[in-house]
């Protein structure tokens, strides 16, 4: 958004915030994300733009012009410029703070600070912060699925071919046991928004990541899955698939929500 004052916003990256796609460090599911930030979980979801005013303090501003951003993030990402300007319209907030680490900052303005805050503007609320992940807990277990989802491969290789699926009827680990009662009464019940998302993989295959209290779930449609646990520090589980798994996560991703494109 440009202007000539301290009210421009330079615009340093995006992310979207929709019940398919949205910072899982946020929380475990769309609304969880949302009411981090103060917003409502709205079906068609937002556009979150992070970026610096002229004084250099950090904002974001939640656009409901989801596609807008989709575009400028898509452009972003094969190396393309992109003047990513929501409408006043389209703005449902203008938020102090980031409510994730931002590596960068706009040339020419000072350093990044939160704003002080305005009761006038924004209620006098406290500026976002992202969330603590130095020390293991549900935050960095939902990074630590993300990481995997990006790296599969990698971590698959890193998996004997032989990893036994947990039955429901045997008992190895109670948490382990815990976590897969949970994601099959997903299937019956279906959890809060983005708890289940599917996206793309190689092949035929999907990605699924499923989340909730005190743990995370990724796997392939056509592969193993892996389960993070807050009650289980830096350890990742595998899970093979035996005569069960298979079926769950066709179940699961029958009921996933999907990017739209």
């Amino acid at each position: 958004m440009a202007a000539e004052d301290d009210d421009a916003l330079f615009v340093l990256t995006a992310v979207l915030l929709t019940p398919a796609q949205f910072p899982s460090v946020l929380g475990d599911d769309y609304p969880e994300a949302c009411a981090r930030l103060g917003l409502e979980p709205y079906a068609e979801g937002y556009g979150l733009v992070l970026g610096q005013d002229g004084s250099g303090a950090r904002w974001t501003v939640a656009t409901d012009d989801v596609t807008l951003v989709a575009c400028a993030i898509a452009a972003w990402d094969c190396g393309m410029e992109y003047d990513l300007s929501p409408s006043d319209r389209s703005v449902a907030a203008a938020l102090p703070g980031w409510p994730l680490n931002v590596a960068v900052s706009a040339p020419g303005v000072p350093a990044p600070h939160d704003p002080e805050p305005d009761p006038e503007m924004d209620g006098g609320r406290s500026a976002l912060v992202p969330p603590d992940t130095e020390q293991w807990g549900p935050a960095q277990r939902r990074l630590g699925a993300d990481e995997i989802a990006l790296q599969w491969a990698v971590w698959r290789e890193q998996v004997e071919d032989d990893v036994e699926f947990v039955e429901a009827g045997e008992n190895p680990n109670a948490s382990v046991k815990r976590v897969l009662e949970e994601v099959r009464a997903y299937v019956e019940t279906p959890p809060p928004p983005g708890r289940v998302r599917s996206a793309f993989a190689s092949g035929e295959a999907r990605t699924l990541r499923a989340d909730g209290p005190g743990w995370s779930m990724v796997a392939r449609t056509d592969d193993i899955a892996f389960l993070l646990l807050d009650d289980e520090p830096g350890e990742v589980l595998p899970v093979g698939r035996g005569a069960e798994l298979p079926g769950l996560l066709e179940a699961l991703d029958g009921m996933a929500v999907r990017p739209a494109a």
